[in-house]
């Protein structure tokens, strides 16, 4: 019986992230955080940190992935399946009703321009909490303009983000062989 109330602890906590969470998975990253790594102290922020990472490199929705390392590091299989049916359930739950309600007012202008109304707002609920991850991850602000610049290219220049990710990775390269140069490190040895 103790075990069921973890299980269901897991799965209220993703539940709650899931349901009052707006701007997708980005913008729960860092409520899931709060949760896991201040409030409950599952993992240290470190741990948080390199799952994060794990999470954003596999393939599916980042709160999604998040949720189910949590729920693995916690619980094991069935933790990862409280932690995923938590995370998952509220938004299947909102575009259900959204689906049945919606195309009755599909065309009215008042709902068009507060979809439209929201936008900005989304993009500031996803920026505010990639800053304070940046800030964790150890991003310093002087580079705060790449991230803008990309935005921008992507957006005005349409430029593909395949492009922009290989590019990224190809200066990533450089700037560690460049670095492995000025500092005389070889093979990793100091």
């Amino acid at each position: 019986m103790g075990r069921i109330k973890h299980y269901w602890e897991l799965f209220l906590i993703f539940f709650k992230i899931g349901a009052f969470t707006f701007g997708g998975g980005y913008a729960m990253v860092p409520l899931i955080r709060e949760e896991v790594v201040r409030k409950k102290g599952w993992l240290v922020d470190d741990e948080f940190m390199d799952m994060l990472a794990l999470a954003q490199s596999m393939p599916g929705p980042i709160a999604l992935n998040t949720a189910v390392f949590v729920g693995r590091k916690r619980l094991g299989f069935k933790g990862s399946l409280s932690t995923a049916a938590g995370i998952i359930l509220p938004s299947f739950i909102v575009i259900l009703l959204i689906a049945m309600v919606f195309t009755q007012f599909k065309d009215n202008p008042v709902v068009e321009s507060v979809f439209k109304g929201i936008r900005p707002a989304v993009v500031a609920l996803i920026a505010a909490p990639l800053l304070g991850l940046g800030k964790s991850a150890g991003v310093k602000r002087s580079t705060l303009w790449i991230p803008v610049a990309v935005a921008l290219s992507v957006w005005l220049l349409k430029v593909s983000p395949a492009i922009i990710v290989l590019v990224a990775i190809l200066l990533g390269i450089l700037h560690f062989v460049y670095l492995r140069r000025i500092t005389g490190k070889r093979d990793g040895v100091d």
